[in-house]
């Protein structure tokens, strides 16, 4: 998709009274115009291959199929991907999602859209659905994060991003510090369809980070029981399990 050139100047005038903070070591961009610093891309590390067939997690046994949690759990959704590994990108979505840089989001989506773009468009996904955060979260944090990443990404690879589709409407605990059914407990009844005629058969759920797939599971639970064929995921960074 092209840039609109206004939308171009207005981003460049942005920055230049503004400077974009670089999403690894948060200080100004350099050089100036990029989206993350020359140096600071050596410290990012993306996932490789082998990669877990299911939720897309590194696998270190070339020949297992399936990670740990995968092995062990039926999920509700088909397949997954990820982009970066949570440890090389810990920090920098802590302050993406809890200190307002927003402006992640832009590096986020373009490196998910060159990384994984045609993994995605190859699905033919019908929308990309991000991860729902409770009315009340959103009120406090001002923006969702999943939905920032959704829309970056929709918009290089030309997806309409489905806002309205399933809602959070049960308040959960932080689940970092949460065990495996403690996780699924915690989103029993958490989301729901927002419509009584859901028209689209595949769509890819967008979320910051998947661990145990605790979450992706419960939202294709309800959206399987709307009629949704195909349901997958795609994270901008992924734990190891547990």
């Amino acid at each position: 998709m092209k840039e609109n050139p206004f939308k171009f100047f207005c981003g460049m005038l942005l920055d230049l009274i503004y400077p974009r903070r670089c999403p690894v070591c948060d200080k100004a961009v350099k050089p100036f115009g990029n989206l993350i610093c020359e140096e600071c891309t050596k410290k990012i590390k993306y996932v490789k291959a082998p990669c877990c067939s299911k939720c897309g997690k590194e696998l270190n046994d070339k020949r297992a199929i399936f990670c740990h949690d995968c092995a062990c759990k039926e999920h509700s959704y088909d397949r997954g991907m990820a982009l970066f590994t949570y440890p090389s990108m810990a920090e920098s979505i802590y302050r993406f999602k809890y200190r307002g840089r927003q402006e992640y989001a832009v590096y986020y989506g373009e490196r998910l859209a060159a990384v994984l773009g045609r993994r995605i468009t190859e699905l033919k996904p019908d929308a990309l659905v991000p991860v729902p955060i409770h009315d009340s979260k959103k009120r406090q944090r001002g923006y969702n994060q999943a939905e920032l990443i959704a829309r970056e990404l929709g918009r290089r690879l030309n997806i309409p991003v489905e806002t309205n589709l399933i809602k959070r409407v049960r308040k959960t605990v932080p689940m970092k510090d949460l065990s495996a059914v403690e996780r699924q407990n915690n989103l029993k009844r958490a989301f729901k369809i927002c419509r009584n005629d859901v028209k689209l058969n595949t769509i890819i759920i967008v979320d910051d980070i998947y661990t145990t797939g605790s979450t992706i599971d419960a939202m294709a639970y309800e959206m399987r029981r709307a009629g949704i064929k195909r349901i997958y995921f795609v994270a901008l960074a992924i734990g190891n399990g547990i």
